[in-house]
C-alpha cells in the first residue's frame, strides 16, 4: 500500500521505511520540520519518495501516519483530505507526556482536531509504558515496539571509556540526563555523541575535546562500538533508540531506571538503576574488566535482536495499517 508519513525521528523511520509498502515523505525547499523528506545520514530504499506539498493530493494514499498534532491540518491544507474520515489514519506517540506525568490527556483522546465527534482514529504507542502512562480517552490503542536495523556485532569496546548519543543535551538538561552525564564526567572518561555539542563544551569545560558532532549514523555506530560500554542517562523517554541500537551493536549499557529502560534491559546484558553511584561502580568494573563487558555486550545484543527486530516490528506494523485500512481497530 501506499503510506504518507512525515519523516520526524530519523531512526524510527528509518526501521518503518524497509518494509514492503510504498513511502511518501513531504519535502519542503529548506528541508525543515514539515519536510524533510529523504535521510541524508541513512540509506534509505527507493520506495520512500520524496513528494513536494504541491503534489501530495495527486499521490492517493491508502493511509496517513501521523506523528504531531498538527500533522492532521497539514494533511488537509496540502491535500484537501481530513484523517480518518477521507483516508484511514493512525497515529504514533513517541514520546512520553510533556505535562504531568499520568494525568496529561493525549492530543487525539477526542479524536483529530480534538473536538468532539472528530474522527477517532488509533493511537499507537511506542512501548508500554507510554500507553500506560498517556490518558488517550476513547482513542483506540495499540502499541509497537521499537524495530533497528542490524549493524553487526560490532563491539570491540577497545576504548576504556563509556559513550552517551544524545541531540540537544544542554535544551534538553534533565530530561536528557545530561546534569547525571556531567558529574559522571568528573570521575570516569565519557564521550558524548549528537547535535548541540559545541553548548555542551561550554555548560561543561572537563567534556572540551570529548564530544562529536552530528556524525552519520554508520560512523556513530562505529564510533560506540568501540568504548567499553553505552550510557542511558534519560530521565523521561519513551525509550531511546540509541539504547536499543547499542544494544544491537553488541556493547553492555547502564541505564537509568525511568520509563522502559528496565523493561527493555535483562539484567545479563547490563546495569539499570536510578542511583547513578550505582551505575558508576559498574562502570569502573567494566573498564578495568573487558571481559565482563563483553559477556554483557553479547547479551545485550541476543537479546535486542530477538526484542527489537526488524522483521517483528515491520510484521506487527502491516497489522496496524493493515488493520486501518480495513476500518479495524482494537483497543
Amino acid at each position: 500500500m501506499k503510506v504518507l508519513s512525515w519523516h520526524v525521528h530519523g531512526s524510527w523511520t528509518t526501521g518503518f521505511v524497509q518494509g514492503r509498502h510504498e513511502h511518501v515523505l513531504p519535502v519542503v525547499p529548506d528541508r525543515g520540520p514539515d519536510g524533510r523528506g529523504r535521510a541524508r545520514t541513512w540509506d534509505w530504499p527507493a520506495t520512500a519518495r520524496e513528494v513536494p506539498p504541491e503534489a501530495l493530493a495527486a499521490e492517493r494514499p491508502d493511509v496517513v501516519v501521523l506523528q504531531r498534532p498538527h500533522e492532521a491540518e497539514l494533511l488537509h491544507r496540502w491535500t484537501g483530505l481530513r484523517a480518518g474520515v477521507d483516508v484511514p489514519a493512525v497515529y504514533v506517540e513517541h514520546n512520553t507526556p510533556a505535562g504531568h506525568a499520568v494525568s496529561t490527556r493525549h492530543p487525539l483522546a477526542d479524536g483529530v482536531g480534538g473536538a468532539s465527534g472528530s474522527a477517532r482514529v488509533p493511537v499507537v504507542h511506542v512501548t508500554p509504558f507510554n500507553a500506560l502512562v498517556w490518558d488517550c480517552g476513547d482513542a483506540p490503542v495499540r502499541v509497537v515496539e521499537h524495530g533497528v536495523l542490524d549493524p553487526g556485532h560490532l563491539w570491540t569496546g577497545e576504548r576504556e571509556s563509556l559513550a552517551v548519543l544524545v541531540n540537544e543535551p544542554v535544551r534538553r538538561w534533565r530530561v536528557a540526563g545530561t546534569d547525571v552525564v556531567v558529574d559522571l564526567a568528573r570521575e570516569l572518561p565519557v564521550d558524548v555523541y549528537g547535535m548541540g555539542m559545541a553548548a555542551l563544551e561550554e555548560a561543561a569545560p572537563h567534556l572540551a575535546g570529548r564530544t562529536h558532532e552530528d556524525l552519520p549514523q554508520a560512523r556513530v555506530h562505529a564510533e560506540l562500538a568501540r568504548h567499553r560500554a553505552y550510557l542511558h542517562p534519560f530521565r523521561w523517554t519513551s525509550l531511546g533508540l540509541a539504547l536499543v541500537e547499542a544494544m544491537t551493536l553488541g556493547a553492555p549499557v547502564l541505564a537509568l531506571a525511568t520509563t522502559a529502560a528496565p523493561e527493555a534491559v535483562p539484567s545479563a546484558a547490563g546495569v539499570v538503576s536510578s542511583d547513578p553511584a550505582v551505575l558508576a561502580a559498574a562502570a569502573r568494573r567494566w573498564l578495568a574488566d573487558p571481559a565482563e563487558a563483553a559477556e554483557r555486550g553479547a547479551a545485550a545484543r541476543e537479546h535486542a535482536l530477538g526484542r527489537f527486530g526488524l522483521a517483528r516490528f515491520l510484521s506487527d506494523w502491516d497489522d496496524v495499517l493493515h488493520d486501518a485500512v480495513a476500518g479495524r481497530s482494537t483497543t
